[in-house]
């Protein structure tokens, strides 16, 4: 049996990583940063199948050396998911550079060193969208031969973050000199949505979903920026795809809807079916950048706002035979999952 390690496994996208893998019939590795998060995902993964005796939990750190290469003994490929997410400015910018550039390293050099075939590794499209927000239009579209310039001052640390470990995640594949060469394919996703199977809604998106259905003054007016999405079940399933697939090794993959959707669409998506304590009043970017003085969440969303950016993600569909979720089930299913919550 083929054995995956995934890392972050307790996180959004991780665990249905994890489910799409015990589907297809692979043992999974989920690494956590701390194991009594256990059973939450546990509980979670058992909600779309029984793992049986095919997924076991590791310990490991993004920011610590220890553990990594027992934790890739024995397996044929890693999904390496886990890094931090949120658009709020940090004091120092090495809070996201850190474990998510030095976290992607760790997992490179110890997967290159226990022979593993195939490493997948999740980015982000906004490594490919800081040439809209560098260019003197609001409105663009990307592709994978983009890049954001990470020295750019029109990003923020988060963006900052994912562009160097993605670009130090090419430099490294192919700074390779001996025979045991391992393949990459690098999954650039969108906003990412679709139901949580934990009910944990500490990230970002559904953490967003949430204050929308409730009405958190934070969503009192809705941010006007415009981006790629990507429903949370493609991206776990084309991320195993990519483990295999022979036409995936050595590619940039978009796996977003190529149409930009806006935090607006998602609001009215949810207002029209129901959930009406959700505002669809626009927020003036002005007020933003007002707020953005002593508000970090604000000052992070300074460089997205104002812009809409679609992408062209028609290699990525002709080489997986995908189509994307469409994106109102996306959003419908995000909104059932947390409802419970409301």
């Amino acid at each position: 049996m083929e054995k995956v390690l995934v890392t972050g496994v307790s996180g959004f996208l991780g665990h249905h990583c994890a489910v799409e893998l015990l589907k297809s019939g692979y043992y999974v590795k989920g690494s956590l940063r701390d194991l009594n998060k256990k059973s939450e995902v546990l509980n979670g993964i058992k909600k779309e199948i029984d793992p049986s005796q095919k997924l076991e939990f590791v310990k490991l750190d993004l920011l610590n050396n220890n553990g990594w290469d027992d934790a890739m003994k024995g397996c044929k490929y890693v999904l390496h998911v886990a890094a931090p997410f949120s658009v709020r400015e940090p004091d120092d910018e090495n809070e996201y550079i850190e474990p998510t550039l030095g976290g992607t390293m760790r997992a490179l050099k110890s997967a290159k060193k226990e022979k593993v075939k195939r490493f997948v590794l999740t980015s982000s499209a906004v490594t490919m969208m800081g040439v809209v927000y560098d260019s003197t239009e609001s409105n663009g579209s990307v592709d994978t031969e983009d890049w954001t310039d990470p020295g750019s001052k029109n990003i923020n640390t988060y963006i900052k973050a994912k562009t160097l470990s993605e670009r130090a995640a090419w430099d490294f594949i192919s700074s390779q000199s001996d025979d045991s060469f391992m393949e990459i394919a690098v999954m650039c996703a969108g906003g990412i949505y679709g139901p949580s199977l934990t009910g944990n809604i500490s990230g970002f998106s559904l953490k967003g979903i949430h204050q929308m259905l409730t009405g958190h003054f934070k969503m009192s007016m809705i941010p006007p920026a415009g981006l790629p999405m990507s429903d949370v079940r493609d991206v776990a399933k084309l991320h195993v795809l990519a483990m295999t697939e022979e036409r995936a090794n050595g590619k940039r993959l978009i796996p977003t809807t190529s149409q930009a959707y806006s935090f607006m669409d998602i609001a009215k998506i949810l207002k029209r079916n129901g959930y009406n304590k959700v505002s669809t009043k626009k927020a003036p970017i002005f007020m933003i950048k007002l707020m953005s003085l002593f508000d970090r969440e604000a000052k992070g969303m300074v460089p997205i706002v104002g812009n809409t950016i679609s992408s062209n993600n028609s290699e990525t569909k002709e080489i997986f035979n995908w189509e994307p979720i469409p994106f109102e089930k996306t959003i419908l299913d995000c909104a059932k999952s947390i409802e419970h919550l409301i």
